[in-house]
């Protein structure tokens, strides 16, 4: 346990204390591994699936994804604030938070399952036809989509767990956990579908096993005290400040996830609307290969937060400001040499999932304009962590609600009427566009407030 402990403190000061550049490359690369990974899940099953069954159910399989995602919302909601909650106490020597937390995400990651369970399985049929499902593409969907969600429990916790292993700075444990996770998937995908020929439920229920390994693996790991922080395994005790502070910090993370699903319904009802069921199966596919772009982001993102929380924990907010900037640089180079094969090349990714297409120029176009805003993206996700890491979870939630309610709805209701599913893609890169002006201006606000409080901190 000493040791434990002596490897906690090496870690915190190496946070406070050391060359930001070193800080973020040591922590990043793990966190990227991780996040390449966990993305990669989403890519497997519509690989999967579009070799192994069809284009309509892969159609079927995107129209669910997005409720699918449901799960690992609140996993994110649960591990982001949980996450920032020890980050913080981490910085400030507050043992007592540290101690009680795993027994509020516990409990957490139980009420969560439930109310998920309840309105999914109930309601599983009309909430696919609301997303634009009709006839084999519904079926499709609705079976996906139930099996997705006997699972959800460990979609929950397992994510919810890997990311206070991430916020602890220990990035290569979380990364070998996620890895482990997609290795199972990946075997069992093959297992229940190209042997045993269950189609799209095969699918399902192999990212359900390795979903279930994913957990275990992070139960093992809490359970033999390999966590820098007294964490109970068992424990199902409440705390009333530390759950209010979870779900404060980690809401910003949910609503974006609950506005992406929104995202989802206005586009495929839209597509629904003003295409065809080929036209909702090559969005499906843009929008996976779109979110897999982005995992290197995310694991950034990921390795950023201890920095943030523990700096900000300990009032140093000089590095508070340089952090967000380093990562988010590094987030932008990243991301670019991806980002440029896959406008080069587009056909030889997509063919991966739709392999019987021949795709169009105009599919091509569409791609290429969707993927147009990828790179700038890092600063608006980069501030999706500052804030929440710095005690403020308000400001994200904001960005997040605003893109969807008072620019993707209007946008997707009305554009596509005129311009056809053209209007999808079109629209989506000028929202994004807007949207990362608007990110920088409130992340400028934030760092003068930063900068006018380590002034009168100094002061007094």
């Amino acid at each position: 346990m000493d040791e434990t402990l002596g490897n906690k403190e090496q870690q915190k000061q190496f946070i406070l204390t050391g060359k930001l550049w070193k800080i973020m490359v040591q922590l990043s690369w793990p966190a990227v591994v991780a996040m390449v990974l966990y993305g990669f899940n989403a890519i497997l099953d519509a690989i999967f699936v579009g070799q192994f069954v069809n284009d309509t159910a892969l159609a079927g399989v995107s129209l669910a994804y997005p409720l699918s995602q449901i799960s690992t919302a609140f996993g994110s909601l649960i591990g982001v604030g949980a996450g920032s909650v020890l980050s913080i106490a981490i910085g400030a020597k507050d043992i007592q938070t540290q101690k009680n937390l795993l027994g509020v995400v516990n409990r957490l990651s139980v009420i969560c399952t439930i109310l998920y369970m309840a309105v999914a399985l109930i309601f599983a049929e009309p909430l696919i036809v609301m997303m634009g499902g009709k006839g084999e593409a519904l079926a499709y969907g609705v079976s996906y989509f139930r099996i997705c969600t006997v699972g959800a429990f460990f979609w929950i916790y397992g994510l919810a767990g890997n990311m206070i292993i991430r916020a602890e700075g220990k990035m290569k444990t979380a990364a070998w956990m996620m890895g482990v996770g997609l290795v199972v998937n990946a075997i069992f995908n093959y297992i229940f579908m190209g042997l045993l020929d269950m189609g799209v439920e095969g699918a399902a229920w192999g990212t359900n096993v390795g979903m279930f390994v994913y957990t275990l693996i992070g139960w093992i790991y809490f359970g033999r005290g390999k966590a820098a922080f007294k964490a109970k395994l068992l424990s199902l005790k409440g705390d009333r400040k530390i759950t209010a502070s979870v779900l404060r910090l980690g809401m910003p993370s949910l609503v974006m996830s609950i506005m992406s699903l929104i995202q989802g319904l206005v586009v495929f009802n839209a597509l629904a609307r003003y295409g065809t069921t080929a036209d909702i199966a090559f969005y499906g596919v843009v929008y996976r290969v779109f979110q897999f772009l982005l995992t290197p982001i995310f694991g950034l993102m990921r390795a950023l937060q201890p920095v943030i929380g523990i700096n900000y924990g300990a009032k140093q907010y000089d590095r508070v400001i340089r952090s967000y900037k380093i990562f988010a640089a590094a987030a932008l180079v990243l991301t670019l040499p991806v980002w440029l094969i896959s406008l080069a090349a587009p056909g030889s990714i997509l063919g991966m999932m739709l392999k019987d297409q021949a795709f169009t120029g105009t599919q091509f176009l569409y791609f290429r304009v969707y993927m147009a805003i990828l790179p700038a993206l890092s600063f608006i996700f980069m501030a999706m962590t500052l804030f929440p890491s710095v005690d403020k979870g308000k400001p994200a939630m904001i960005i997040g609600m605003a893109r969807q309610f008072v620019f993707y709805i209007p946008v997707m209701l009305f554009l596509p009427k005129f311009i056809g599913v053209g209007g999808v893609y079109y629209g989506s890169l000028a929202i994004d566009a807007i949207i990362v002006l608007w990110t920088m201006l409130m992340v400028r606000k934030e760092f003068n407030s930063l900068r006018d409080r380590k002034d009168m901190e100094s002061a007094a």
